[in-house]
């Protein structure tokens, strides 16, 4: 199943990238073939884009070209995410911690709803953290679905 969900979003990650010019956005585009013009150098960043695995990144932080997607984890989430999934997840059960508060603070969590934050956070842990190979896109998708089920905190996303 996870196979699935992930090969799911990296299908739309991909089909979503071209959104932004004929290579999509990725190193391709941004740094490798900057200025690409012709119909062969937009093949090759299209290949670099897809190949370099950075394409999905690019657009979840707003980076890499990929700014205009504005993408869910921009504002800072991906780099945080990825280095801090640990202990977010020890915040997260217990439903309070420095780690929780930040990822309150990152995503712009108002102080009278961040009690509500943890304490749905803390509720959902199971479907946040479903399992110890969880990566920082699985735990800010599961995040943002919880978020969605609550009438007070999906005003936060977006």
């Amino acid at each position: 199943m996870k196979k699935l969900v992930l090969s799911v979003i990296l299908t739309g990650a991909s089909f979503g990238a071209f959104a932004n010019g004929p290579a999509g956005c990725g190193l391709g585009t941004a740094v490798v073939f900057q200025n690409a013009n012709e119909f062969h150098e937009h093949v090759l960043a299209a290949t670099t884009n897809g190949t370099s695995g950075n394409q999905t990144f690019g657009m979840t932080s707003g980076t890499l070209g990929c700014e205009s997607a504005n993408g869910p984890l921009a504002k800072g989430l991906a780099m945080f995410l990825n280095e801090n999934l640990e202990p977010l997840a020890v915040d997260v059960a217990k439903g309070e911690g420095e780690t929780l508060a930040a990822l309150a603070d990152l995503m712009e969590i108002k102080a009278e709803d961040k009690a509500l934050f943890n304490q749905t956070m803390k509720a959902n842990f199971d479907k946040v953290f479903a399992s110890e190979s969880v990566d920082a896109t699985f735990a800010y998708q599961a995040i943002v679905d919880v978020m969605n089920q609550d009438q007070v905190l999906v005003k936060y996303l977006g």
